[in-house]
């Protein structure tokens, strides 16, 4: 098998699950890519709620006092790694110099109790996504799968990552590339 040659950066961008994907965990999934190197790739899964977890019961699971009137990002699943991890994904205009990782210009990635708190208060980012686990791909392995007809890529915006309505999201993450969901097939071919 050849190697597989894939922009060496997805870092910023949206993987939009192919139907036929095989993985039931990742259909119709929007995934963030949060970072991507020769070592692997890790991102957030940013359309399947938690139905078992609220932003209140994680608040409330950590002894972090709510203050009054915040607006509470919804819980994700992120992805089928540590599980019991929490990372927020959020916009640019909050950071913590020693714990954001800043992805791009527009989004940035903090995995520590401090966003969590400043969110619980008031004073986080004006955009957030709460996500329990991660979706991580060891060398290679992403490339592979984009090859396989695994995933489209997409640049990723504030629309689609933030919306409200996680159900749209694989949809117009589709349109963004000019792609009817209704035509795709779930069967690869090869020209």
């Amino acid at each position: 098998m050849s190697d597989v040659e894939i922009s060496p950066d997805l870092e910023g961008k949206l993987l939009v699950a192919m139907p036929g994907m095989g993985d039931t965990r990742f259909e119709k999934s929007v995934v963030f890519m949060c970072a991507h190197s020769d070592e692997g790739a890790m991102g957030l899964i940013v359309n399947k709620p938690s139905f078992e977890l609220s932003f209140e019961e994680l608040l409330k699971q950590l002894s972090i006092e709510p203050g009054e009137g915040i607006v509470a990002p919804k819980v994700h699943f992120g992805g089928p790694v540590e599980l019991g991890r929490g990372f927020v994904l959020h916009s640019a205009d909050y950071r913590d110099a020693e714990t954001t990782l800043r992805v791009d210009d527009a989004f940035g990635m903090t995995a520590t109790l401090d966003v969590l708190e400043d969110l619980a208060h008031g004073n986080g980012p004006t955009q957030a996504l709460l996500a329990l686990g991660y979706a991580g791909w060891g060398p290679g392995q992403l490339e592979q799968e984009i090859a396989q007809n695994g995933w489209l890529t997409c640049d990723s915006s504030a629309d689609i990552v933030f919306d409200e309505d996680n159900e749209q999201k694989w949809t117009a993450a589709l349109k963004s590339l000019g792609i009817d969901p209704l035509l795709l097939s779930a069967t690869a071919g090869r020209a």
